[in-house]
């Protein structure tokens, strides 16, 4: 089972802290515009620089080559690239994808990428990155772009992704109902600090 710890971690402005997430715990992560969110995740999964040290499972990123550590602590960005013209081409395991469970149906794996939705996009980029069975998932607003019944469809996909691999998760949200939904302890940034909120 996985638990992800951060020890006197820092990055870009925001000060030092201490944070550890156990197996299968979601923490929600809110904050104003330019305070940082999104460069948290990218140094957490060691795409931008940080001090300090992260590690999965007792073992630090340092001692981890890149790729391996990024397959293992999955980033989903609030906008994914797209490199191939058709959708299957980004999937080329396809055992346990759960095309349904996200609405929709085989065909979506023949699809153009230029006509999928912004909606669509963020939903298929979010069964991309689980087909590599990440460890930690650190997503970066993953429903910004739903609407609420495709919205629901993410987080119970999720909710039942996380009892079933037992991984850690750091969500980005401003939504301070899916907060409650989705974690137990929510953080915010606020003036270069990471602050835990008692309440919503």
């Amino acid at each position: 089972m996985s638990h992800f710890e951060l020890r006197d971690f820092s990055y870009y402005t925001i000060a030092p802290f201490q944070l550890r997430l156990e197996a299968g715990e979601t923490v929600s992560l809110s904050g104003p515009s330019g305070s940082g969110k999104t460069l948290l995740l990218r140094a957490l999964c060691d795409l931008d620089p940080h001090r300090g040290e992260v590690l999965l499972e007792g073992v630090p990123c340092s001692e981890t080559e890149p790729h391996l550590w990024r397959r293992r602590v999955g980033f989903l960005p609030a906008e994914s690239s797209w490199w191939y013209d058709t959708v299957g081409e980004h999937f080329p395991l396809r055992n346990g994808l759960s095309l349904s469970e996200l609405g929709f149906d085989a065909e979506v794996l023949s699809w153009d990428i230029h006509r999928l939705s912004a909606g669509e996009k963020q939903r298929l980029s979010l069964l991309r990155l689980l087909a590599n069975r990440p460890r930690v998932l650190l997503l970066d607003e993953p429903t910004a772009n739903l609407d609420a019944e495709n919205r629901d469809r993410v987080e119970w996909l999720l909710t039942g992704w996380l009892k079933q691999q037992g991984c850690a998760v750091i969500w980005v949200t401003h939504d301070p109902a899916q907060r409650r939904r989705i974690a137990k302890r929510h953080y915010d940034i606020v003036a270069g600090r990471l602050q835990e909120v008692e309440s919503l």
